[in-house]
């Protein structure tokens, strides 16, 4: 993509473009001219500058329409770059965030829409899309199932839980063949995979990447995987403060190998040096852990052909 095509994608594409399209909603009375609040549950994005602009209240993070997409997708800025031209010329709703109070709460809904789905199972559409494409082992499917950790999600994509220190739902990671998300009206803290008492913590970008490196260590039962779902949001930095103040502890930053993933790390290496914690770079040789596993797969297919 050509420097004049970005520059002119900066300036057609408004940054609420992006965010109704993730699911954020404008919040109307806590909004001005010069500052637009966006929510997505207990996430804010601050949109200025007409649109070419953002911010968020709660963290450090900030830039251009690109760097949202980034911030977002948690992709590079090439990658984020094809997402936004995707969107040039496209009108999403304006979804406007309701202040009145519901007969269900967010988190009510949330609960039942996550209970009337059912876990994957042999065969069926996520299944074939975890195995498939993302090649994760049927133990690494079948651990997170007795977890009560996934589900079906439409066409064929799978629903990833976030949940909270108590074991409840608050939200959940949607990954699919052609399409990637979070609950709308979901709150992101942090999808866990293993013993909910190891001592070990290996903190990963994505839901996918997490079962991912779980599947190349061969489900370790010191180690506890988790993602935070491309975010950091409020609830995310406090449930991983609860697991970083137990005695023992090492965190390990198994983020991407790029400069998102340094970022992270680095955040990670804050939080272990403020808890008094073990701390570890577990980086993949790859783009990501769930990278490592494909080609790991298509080494072993290829080693067995031969």
């Amino acid at each position: 993509m050509k420097r004049s095509e970005i520059e002119h994608l900066r300036e057609t594409v408004g940054c609420h473009s992006v965010l109704e399209t993730f699911g954020f909603a404008l919040d109307v009375k806590q909004s001005t001219r010069r500052a637009m609040k966006y929510r997505r549950g207990s996430e804010i994005i601050i949109v200025t500058h007409s649109g070419q602009g953002w911010f968020d209240p709660l963290g450090e993070d900030k830039g251009d329409v690109f760097g949202l997409m980034a911030h977002l997708e948690a992709c590079p800025f090439l990658e984020a770059c094809t997402r936004v031209a995707a969107l040039a010329g496209t009108r999403p709703p304006n979804s406007i965030w309701e202040h009145e109070d519901r007969k269900l709460s967010p988190l009510t809904s949330i609960c039942e829409d996550w209970a009337r789905r059912r876990s994957p199972w042999p065969g069926s559409a996520t299944w074939r899309y975890l195995r498939r494409q993302r090649c994760l082992p049927t133990s690494v499917i079948r651990a997170a199932n007795a977890q009560n950790i996934l589900r079906e999600g439409p066409f064929g994509s799978m629903w990833a839980a976030h949940t909270d220190d108590r074991g409840i739902v608050c939200g959940w990671e949607g990954r699919g063949p052609q399409w990637r998300g979070f609950a709308a009206g979901g709150s992101k803290v942090l999808f866990r995979l293993g013993c909910s008492h190891a001592l070990r913590l290996c903190v990963a970008e994505a839901a996918i990447d997490a079962m991912s490196l779980a599947a190349i260590e061969g489900m370790r039962d010191d180690t506890l995987y988790l993602s935070t779902g491309g975010g950091w949001a409020p609830a995310t930095g406090t449930a991983l403060q609860l697991l970083t103040a137990r005695s023992g502890v090492e965190l390990v930053a198994a983020t991407d190998a790029n400069s998102q993933g340094d970022t992270y790390a680095d955040r990670l290496r804050s939080l272990a040096d403020a808890a008094g914690c073990a701390w570890l770079r577990l980086r993949p040789s790859a783009d990501d852990w769930n990278e490592v596993l494909k080609q790991r797969e298509q080494d072993r297919a290829e080693k067995k052909k031969r």
